[in-house]
């Protein structure tokens, strides 16, 4: 479908690296970046008898992947301030989509977790013995998701939640999740959420070292680049101007690319994607056997076209339109790529547009030996910290869907401790799919221009606007501090 274009980036790519003509868009592009600063976990006072009263025991079971949990976990934290209760650290749920029995411990340093929190917020490893034998549901302690509102507000929360939690002693939120607007929230809540996720929320030095043997192994260098690294490393990245030999060596460039191209991406959006009749049928079957629910809906519903979704930026992008796009922004084809995420659907022959222009494009799987990444097998939420690691402290993120929740949390990440130096791409799936109707007709020039506008304009750097995301755009006084 693309092939005219892919010749002429290819064609581009040459004469780029011939002129040796980098990438602009390897730094951010607008300087106000570099004004905001962390500033979530500075000291708020807080009543003794705030703490030393208790309306009770919140219990979390948050369920969804490794970025789902992490929120859920923050949510959870301000939802027990704001209740004056104690929380008992979040177990997580065994998903049959993602197969995984880790729990917080295995994931993240729960001691370092409730020292971070322990002026704000009492958190303890479990209940105590009077209250595990209790029957939740019979109780009425039991909360799910029918009980409580998508994005609930405070009030809501102190309303229906607050007196079974005074009346019993305990809640359990069961399958927890996305439970708690962003407004309207008093500050000190919004500050705490910050807090969690920024700075409480330190992964378990088994996948700090891992994480560090993973950047260590892109760059060729050991020394810490930035806040990201010794933020999300610890004492895991040495610092390789301890070296002589390295003292003039600069670390390796690369861009970490998370690419939404699962076959459960791809089988729920009902995009099509040019496979043809084999294709068709085998994402209908794949809907049938894991998405009840949306058949049932399509089948009340007036029919969308193909051309349709794809014209309303509804069609997740596929790894040659994300080649086409780096292309685009000059990124040229020596450029080293960090692959994250699942399996693509289609396999090779999918991704070899990308991986043409691309060749240097690398997976922690590539990088890692198969000795070392044993202990991580089967383990999906700690295989995508490795992911988060990787693509948090790139030179550059580049994302194909700004909806996914590690997408959100790295550009939060990236933008909170990264000083304005760490860009995040963010292609609009709408203008692209206008940009690319015209392929047959469009010069590369053309291309590239719009392009580049396109991702010029979604790194605006602006406050975070009322509902947004704290974990998506942290710039706001609770979470990040403005110096001018």
């Amino acid at each position: 479908m693309y092939g005219r274009l892919a010749s002429m980036a290819s064609g581009a790519l040459v004469e780029r690296e011939l002129k040796q003509d980098e990438s602009k868009f390897w730094e951010e592009s607008y300087r106000q970046a570099s004004v905001w600063s962390p500033c979530a976990d500075r000291k708020e006072l807080i009543s003794a008898e705030k703490l030393q009263s208790n309306n009770g025991y919140i219990l979390v079971s948050a369920n969804g992947g490794l970025n789902q949990q992490r929120v859920a976990v923050c949510n959870a934290v301000a939802v027990a301030s704001l209740l004056n209760a104690t929380l008992v650290i979040p177990r997580f749920l065994y998903s049959n989509v993602w197969k995984d029995p880790s729990q917080f411990g295995d994931i993240y340093q729960e001691e370092y977790f409730i020292k971070t929190l322990k002026d704000e917020v009492n958190i303890v490893k479990d209940l105590p013995p009077h209250l595990k034998s209790l029957d939740f549901k019979e109780m009425g302690s039991l909360i799910t998701d029918s009980d409580i509102s998508k994005e609930a507000t405070p009030a809501e929360y102190i309303e229906k939640i607050l007196p079974l939690l005074s009346k019993n002693g305990v809640v359990h939120f069961l399958g927890y999740g996305n439970r708690l607007g962003f407004d309207p929230l008093p500050s000190e809540l919004q500050r705490l959420r910050c807090k969690c996720n920024y700075h409480a929320l330190k992964f378990v030095p088994k996948i700090q070292e891992i994480g560090s043997l993973l950047i260590r192994r892109i760059r060729n260098y050991d020394g810490p680049r930035n806040k990201l690294d010794k933020r999300l490393l610890g004492n895991f990245i040495t610092d390789g101007r301890l070296n002589g030999n390295d003292m003039d060596r600069r670390p390796l460039k690369y861009l970490a690319l998370h690419l939404r191209f699962e076959v459960d991406m791809v089988a729920y959006s009902l995009c099509n994607f040019g496979g043809g009749q084999v294709e068709k049928a085998e994402l209908q079957a794949y809907r049938e056997d894991h998405f009840p629910l949306l058949m049932q809906r399509l089948k009340k519903s007036k029919p969308v076209s193909a051309e349709e979704l794809r014209s309303s930026g509804r069609c997740p992008l596929t790894p040659e339109e994300a080649a086409l796009v780096l292309a685009a922004l000059g990124f040229t084809s020596d450029t080293y790529i960090y692959l994250a995420g699942s399996q693509i659907y289609g396999g090779e022959s999918r991704m070899s547009p990308l991986t043409n222009l691309y060749p240097r494009l690398i997976t922690k799987e590539d990088l890692l030996s198969p000795s070392e990444i044993a202990p991580f097998k089967n383990l999906s939420s700690q295989l995508a910290a490795l992911d988060f690691i990787a693509c948090a402290t790139a030179d550059v993120f580049a994302i194909t869907d700004s909806g996914s929740q590690l997408s959100s949390l790295v550009s939060g990440f990236r933008t909170y401790y990264g000083g304005g130096h760490s860009p995040t791409l963010r292609p609009s799936k709408k203008r692209l799919a206008d940009i690319l109707s015209t392929n047959q007709t469009i010069r590369w020039t053309d291309f590239e221009a719009r392009v580049t506008k396109m991702i010029t304009e979604s790194q605006t750097v602006r406050m975070r606007g009322w509902g947004r995301s704290i974990y998506r755009q942290p710039r706001c006084p609770e979470c990040m501090c403005k110096f001018q």
